[in-house]
């Protein structure tokens, strides 16, 4: 018994194309239009005999078919001007001039193909058109696709351009920062950072996360970081300083329901000890003597909520090694594989004290956090992740 072959899918009808032919000869515009006729081709021919006129045509029009020899346009001259009006449609030129240099400087003008009367019969014509018309298409969207990679390569720069660069000279101590945005595209989003020194012996470092995660929340996070260290620098005392950026928060947010967390640490490094300021944030963590320990700190509210003073708690880093790590809740919220289990502090602790943990380099060790928290998530965590991790003595 013969198999059947399984059928063919069915061809999709061609399109059918909206077709200006700009002619002054009723003659040469007869002849068009029977050559599309005969070769069965689907288009609608409308006919214009003058520029002007034509520019009156061009709503809907997919395709322009142009004379070179019109009575108020010659020429290059006049494709020029055609092309000015014709926006995305196709033009082809349809000329008596069998003349290979002009033909090559009508399509270097922006015409899709240079066509001599005589030369082309129905087919030849007709297929000319269509491909006119997906050349141009192909071409606009070359040229959108090469605006959205120009803008996304502008917003790259100008987001790097935001992320701070920190503004201290002491050797006493290393700070190694990390940041990534889990906004889509983006470089840059809710969650901020910033270290200042003051004086000779004085550091003020913050990590801040803005709730939500468009440019909205990026930019606000930009704004409150700028105003923290102008605070800084202003000598603002340290128990006013978040109390200001709350009300530069609530003033600059798009929305009453934003708030923000913080926290804030003031180094005295000199006296090898700080002072912390938790408003509603994950407390850092403190490396030393081979573990790893949330530091014990009273918290605050969040900002943008209920103004609030912000406690403060002393911290003695009695170490002569000692590593300070401050984070965004990104990086522990993630899962740890376990059921529903959240990794937060006690496991970002456990992370610290592996044998693995111990091996990686300090200014190493914040992406390879990322990486671990990433491996119990069972993928890319879905916040954005800063973390600045300040690094004394031998810092562990």
């Amino acid at each position: 018994m013969t198999e059947l072959a399984p059928p063919r899918p069915a061809m999709k009808a061609p399109e059918r194309l909206r077709v200006l032919l700009v002619e002054d000869d009723e003659g040469d515009a007869f002849l068009v239009r029977e050559l599309l006729e005969e070769a069965g081709a689907s288009f609608d021919l409308q006919v214009a005999t003058t520029l002007r006129e034509a520019q009156s045509l061009m709503r809907g029009i997919q395709c322009v078919l142009l004379d070179l020899g019109l009575p108020d346009a010659e020429g290059i001259d006049g494709l020029r001007k055609l092309l000015a009006v014709a926006g995305s449609a196709a033009v082809v030129v349809l000329t008596g001039r069998s003349d290979e240099h002009l033909g090559v400087g009508a399509v270097a003008e922006g015409a899709q193909d240079y066509l001599v009367k005589g030369q082309v019969d129905g087919v030849l014509l007709a297929r000319a058109l269509r491909y006119a018309v997906e050349r141009k298409r192909a071409d606009e969207n070359a040229q959108r696709l090469r605006e959205v990679e120009l803008r996304q390569a502008e917003s790259a720069r100008l987001e790097r351009g935001l992320l701070p660069q920190p503004l201290m000279r002491t050797t006493a101590v290393d700070v190694h920062t990390f940041y990534r945005s889990g906004r889509a595209m983006g470089l840059l989003g809710g969650d901020f950072f910033d270290v200042v020194q003051v004086g000779d012996d004085k550091l003020h470092v913050i990590v801040g996360d803005v709730c939500g995660h468009s440019v909205d929340e990026a930019a606000l996070g930009v704004e409150l970081r700028v105003a923290w260290r102008a605070l800084v620098l202003a000598g603002v005392p340290e128990d006013q300083v978040l109390g200001s950026l709350e009300q530069v928060l609530m003033t600059e947010r798009r929305a009453r329901e934003v708030f923000a967390t913080v926290a804030m640490v003031s180094l005295d490094l000199r006296g090898n000890k700080a002072t912390v300021r938790l408003a509603g944030h994950p407390p850092p963590v403190l490396l030393a003597g081979g573990k790893a320990v949330p530091v014990t700190a009273r918290t605050g509210i969040v900002l943008g909520v209920r103004p609030t003073p912000t406690p403060a708690t002393d911290v003695e880093l009695t170490a002569d090694d000692w590593s300070l790590l401050m984070y965004t809740d990104g990086l522990i919220e993630g899962h740890t594989g376990h059921g529903n289990e959240r990794l937060d502090v006690e496991g970002l602790c456990g992370l610290l004290g592996e044998p693995a943990a111990a091996q990686v380099p300090l200014a190493a060790l914040p992406p390879w956090l990322v990486g671990r928290a990433e491996q119990g998530n069972g993928g890319p965590l879905a916040d954005d992740v800063a973390m600045l991790l300040i690094s004394y003595g031998g810092g562990r």
